[in-house]
């Protein structure tokens, strides 16, 4: 679980085209000042250690930042921070390195590949996206290599940029940045989805050719391809939030805290502008209806891939609706199919195709009907079944990388 501390909300000092944040503030869901003993408290009733999120969490004065970072490592040991990158001072990494504090980077990628993350003008969005890599190689010099977000879409993985972004990604590497998470594009308004949506033809190449670059990388990995095969091995104890049956109305794997110390969800699951009020409890209806609902009527029934996929993240759900499947359902098929594949040919029977499946299905199906959330593993272990362990699990590569969310940025 992430406790994402929000003491700006949605406030950004930069205006990406895409961002789904953009409905609150055109909705004026915007805040303005904070209190920082409410938040602590906030904090401390979340449950965890957090992370500051934003909009753009480095708006807070450099004051503030060091009291909630002085006591975020004294009472959690550990600190976080989602940034554009492009306000990062000396003194904010001096802040970084005295409190512990792991950072994660959203960028697209270099020069006018990042161009879609708009700050008003042309030039004035070059100049940022300058900043942004120069505060990456800032921060790898001072030996605290960042991870970085990156969202694909028609400004930066068209099969045009590809070897530009690849090229980057080397570069980053080289630097020392071990850790990426890979985006599809959230669709907010029919607009964003006209100028900047890939094709599913587009992302399945774009991914592809990641996978295929992260074969000849010895540090940098792309987490959205060890949660995939993990999930095939029916090893999903710690995989990201997307492929974890996510309850719209309480998003388990994230806790928010806003600036006077109101709960919140993962921003991904607002729509029209409204910052929902996160439930009292879990459920897990949508799942249980996608189960059941045919594929043609916007579920999953009869899909072989539904124990690992789920129906993906509910922000991304056909038509804004968080009781349909993702809108990206065939790019996920289409790469489960090809890592599939590569299990049968490392002699390993997936999840996917076992006789056990349906099974399993069954077991957790149940279990969300009960109102209570079962796991792949925790299944295989009630049935007796084994499955031959990975070479190295997501609690493994979270352990070497951070266990960093991806819903800012």
């Amino acid at each position: 679980m992430a406790v994402e501390l929000r003491p700006l909300g949605v406030k950004c000092n930069i205006a990406c085209r895409y961002c789904y944040q953009e409905p609150q503030r055109e909705a004026g869901n915007v805040a303005h000042e904070y209190d920082i003993e409410t938040m602590k408290e906030a904090v401390l009733k979340a449950g965890g250690g957090f992370t500051l999120f934003g909009g753009e969490p480095l708006l807070v004065k450099l004051e503030d930042l060091d009291h909630l970072w002085k006591w975020g490592l004294e009472t959690f040991g550990r600190n976080g921070v989602q940034t554009n990158g492009t306000l990062i001072t000396d003194a904010h990494i001096e802040l970084f390195k005295k409190y512990q504090v792991q950072v994660g980077i959203s960028i697209d990628g270099p020069g006018e590949l990042n161009d879609v993350r708009w700050h008003g003008s042309l030039k004035r969005t070059r100049e940022s996206t300058a900043k942004t890599e120069a505060a990456i190689e800032k921060l790898c010099q001072e030996g605290i290599p960042p991870s970085v977000i990156v969202t694909l879409h028609r400004g930066n993985a068209t099969v045009d940029k590809l070897d530009e972004m690849k090229a980057w990604l080397l570069k980053l590497e080289a630097m020392g940045v071990k850790g990426a998470r890979l985006h599809t594009l959230e669709i907010e308004s029919t607009g964003v989805g006209a100028d900047y949506v890939l094709t599913t033809e587009e992302n399945v190449r774009a991914l592809a050719e990641f996978a295929r670059l992260e074969k000849h990388l010895s540090s940098l990995r792309f987490d959205v391809f060890q949660d995939m095969r993990n999930l095939l091995r029916g090893q999903d104890q710690s995989v990201t939030c997307v492929w974890a049956a996510c309850d719209p109305m309480t998003t388990r794997a994230v806790q928010g805290v806003e600036g006077h110390g109101q709960r919140s969800n993962c921003g991904r699951t607002n729509k029209d502008g409204i910052d929902f009020v996160k439930a009292d409890s879990e459920g897990f209806e949508r799942y249980v209806a996608l189960y059941h609902t045919p594929q043609e009527h916007g579920g999953c029934k009869g899909c072989r891939f539904f124990l690992q996929c789920k129906g993906q993240c509910p922000g991304t759900a056909i038509d804004g609706d968080w009781r349909n499947r993702t809108r990206d359902c065939e790019l996920w098929k289409i790469l489960f199919e090809e890592l599939e594949t590569d299990c049968l040919n490392n002699d390993r029977v997936p999840l996917s195709i076992s006789p056990k499946r349906e099974e399993i299905e069954q077991l957790i199906v149940e279990s969300w009907s009960r109102g209570s959330n079962m796991y792949m593993y925790e299944a295989l272990r009630h049935l007796g079944a084994t499955v031959r362990p990975p070479s190295a699990t997501t609690e493994e590569f979270n352990e070497s990388h951070g266990d960093w969310h991806g819903d800012s940025g």
